[in-house]
């Protein structure tokens, strides 16, 4: 006799943080921008309860905050926060980019060059560069293995979509970001796990510099 495991369904307010949080990277929610609440449970034919649970949730994401008596706000990024964001994942990633270099299998190297490749088909496409970018990184994360880093990392790449002066926004910073990830991808290949680290760090202050609001 088999037993069968009902899989419980996803809670109501797992459901409201995925349909918010794609309204925030839509800029429907602007940075910055008060969440009616009222409105919101309106519009999705909810009661308050799952809609509070669920800014709970996108709290512990840092993509909204709750200020006392004010109510909920979409995050928005300070000149410092950003910075700060970017060193960190300077940090994390660099390191990451290294050990990748230095103990990836064969096929597993193969796979990198294959999303890099997928990055060169979506220049001129300016969503499709930014998703095909981020599941490089996170790609390489997965290969390396740290689940710490990949968790703090994936929360990072989160909060920073919330940066109004993104980076890639800057007129020519496309083609100078996938120039260098040819770079790096070329320096892992060959296992050179000190070039990998060092152009990963320059990517990111790369990245900084052009994320910084132009005077």
């Amino acid at each position: 006799m088999t037993t069968t495991t009902l899989l419980a369904p996803r809670a109501l307010y797992q459901e409201v943080a995925e349909r918010l949080r794609l309204q925030i990277f839509g800029r429907e929610l602007e940075p910055g921008a008060w969440i009616d609440e009222l409105k919101l449970c309106s519009e999705m034919g909810i009661s308050r309860t799952p809609l509070r649970e669920a800014l709970k949730v996108l709290a512990a994401e840092g993509l909204v905050t709750m200020k006392v008596r004010r109510g909920a706000y979409v995050t928005e990024m300070s000149e410092r926060d950003v910075r700060e964001a970017y060193q960190l994942l300077a940090l994390l990633e660099s390191d990451a980019a290294a050990r990748v270099a230095e103990s990836a299998a064969p096929a597993e190297l193969d796979e990198l060059q294959a999303l890099h490749e997928l990055l060169e088909r979506q220049v001129g496409q300016r969503d499709a560069f930014f998703a095909a970018n981020e599941r490089f990184h996170l790609r390489l994360l997965e290969i390396e293995g740290n689940r710490w880093r990949q968790q703090i990392v994936t929360d990072l790449r989160r909060v920073m979509k919330l940066n109004r002066h993104h980076s890639l926004f800057k007129q020519g910073r496309l083609n100078e970001s996938l120039a260098e990830h040819r770079a790096l991808v070329a320096a892992i290949v060959r296992r050179d796990a000190a070039a990998a680290a060092q152009l990963m760090r320059r990517h990111f202050e790369n990245g900084l510099s052009a994320a910084r609001p132009q005077a």
